[in-house]
């Protein structure tokens, strides 16, 4: 009988386990968690609604979407997409809801009915889940090495295939093997900005914002959220996974270049002229996608009285009210540190996999699957989607 140990019972190390339980279930399949329950982060993801995929219906270009990743993924979705993905678990009577931006969710809005979806399909396949199992390495003969989590015990495991789906923190554990590692560091995180202005519009929300970094070339286009603490929402998550390393680099401090009105500034100017009415102030003419509020802290900025005309303004006022609505400027000092920050970029560096099976080139026998992988998304179902097209790869490699 052949034995495989799962490390990591995330969303990629379960579907993993429980593939390969139905591949074959002659085989003995062991999954080792560190945590006390399976898919913890699963449970939680989406606002615990579960962004179980994408329709993909408006992404351009995979490297839109996969900053680090995107020619394996090209590879990957082939052989088993998100239509494969929702015929998987609709096979298991999961009914799904895909909402105007491409984002899928289970119909129920409720993760825990894909986690337990998963745990049905391991358990009808015998495979053997072990939480409080903290593995500690793992050596080039496969041997895996764990501590359980009261410390006094531990043991070693001998499979004959080890498939690695532990996320971020993998140096220690392949330390031992030569394999070259990137480093990690947050993705998909919130902006610190410490301006007063802005965070006095506590809980505003506009649509179709360009965000950019001064000096970089990353932008990105979305809705963006004003918090207490600075910036979030879509637009701003995107950003911050473009620019990760680069951000990481700079001890996230760097300027924010935010174009409200996400258009070019021959655009804009051709649209002031249909606020500038008669005898109208500029502070009383906000343009649909702006809040008043917003619109007013904006034209303070350009050095507007709140009870000037259009017709005063003259050619430096509008100047400056253009450049503010189009590359205002803010500092960031920081990224929030909340638990929402569930993505790294890094991890297992993708030459050292082989794209056809995700297998290691160093070490036969070992393969990776999920966040492990120097592989990460922008928001919207793309990370899940990712932690089940390269288990399934890996589920169909072991042979």
């Amino acid at each position: 009988m052949r034995t495989i140990a799962v490390i990591g019972a995330g969303a990629a190390g379960c579907f993993c386990a429980a593939l390969l339980s139905r591949l074959h279930p002659d085989w003995k399949v062991c999954v080792l968690e560190a945590a006390a329950h399976p898919m913890q982060k699963l449970a939680v993801t989406g606002g615990g609604r579960c962004n179980i995929t994408n329709s993909f219906e408006f992404v351009d270009s995979l490297s839109d979407v996969y900053p680090r990743g995107a020619n394996l993924m090209k590879r990957l979705l082939h052989s088993f997409g998100p239509e494969d993905c929702l015929h998987w678990f609709g096979e298991r009577g999961v009914r799904f809801v895909t909402q105007g931006d491409g984002c899928v969710f289970p119909q129920s809005q409720d993760a825990m009915q894909i986690v337990r979806t998963l745990v049905r399909a391991m358990e009808e396949g015998g495979v053997q889940v072990l939480c409080n199992h903290k593995v500690t390495a793992i050596e080039r003969d496969l041997s895996v090495h764990f501590q359980e989590a009261s410390g006094k015990l531990g043991g070693t495991l001998r499979p004959d295939a080890v498939v690695l789906t532990t996320g971020g923190a993998t140096a220690r554990l392949l330390s031992g093997t030569g394999i070259e590692l990137v480093g990690d560091v947050p993705s998909l995180f919130t902006l610190k900005i410490e301006d007063e202005g802005l965070r006095s519009l506590m809980g505003t929300v506009v649509d179709n914002v360009t965000l950019g970094l001064t000096g970089t070339r990353f932008r990105s286009h979305g809705t963006l959220l004003l918090t207490d603490w600075g910036v979030s929402g879509p637009a701003t998550l995107r950003l911050s996974s473009y620019a990760a390393r680069w951000l990481s680099e700079s001890q996230y401090r760097g300027t924010l270049l935010v174009n409200w009105m996400d258009c070019s500034e021959p655009e804009l100017r051709d649209r002031l002229p249909e606020m500038a009415g008669s005898g109208r102030t500029v502070a009383n003419s906000h343009p649909a996608e702006l809040s008043d509020r917003l619109w007013k802290m904006l034209v303070g900025r350009a050095g507007i009285r709140p009870d000037a005309r259009w017709a005063e303004l003259g050619s430096k006022g509008l100047a400056r009210l253009v450049n503010t609505l189009i590359s205002d400027t803010y500092e960031i000092t920081g990224r929030a540190r909340f638990k929402e920050e569930f993505v790294t970029c890094g991890g297992v560096a993708l030459h050292e996999i082989r794209p056809d099976t995700l297998e290691s080139r160093r070490v036969p026998g070992l393969y990776f699957a999920g966040e492990v992988m120097d592989i990460d998304a922008v928001t919207g179902g793309f990370n899940l989607q990712a932690a089940w097209s390269t288990a399934w790869t890996v589920a169909h490699s072991i042979r």
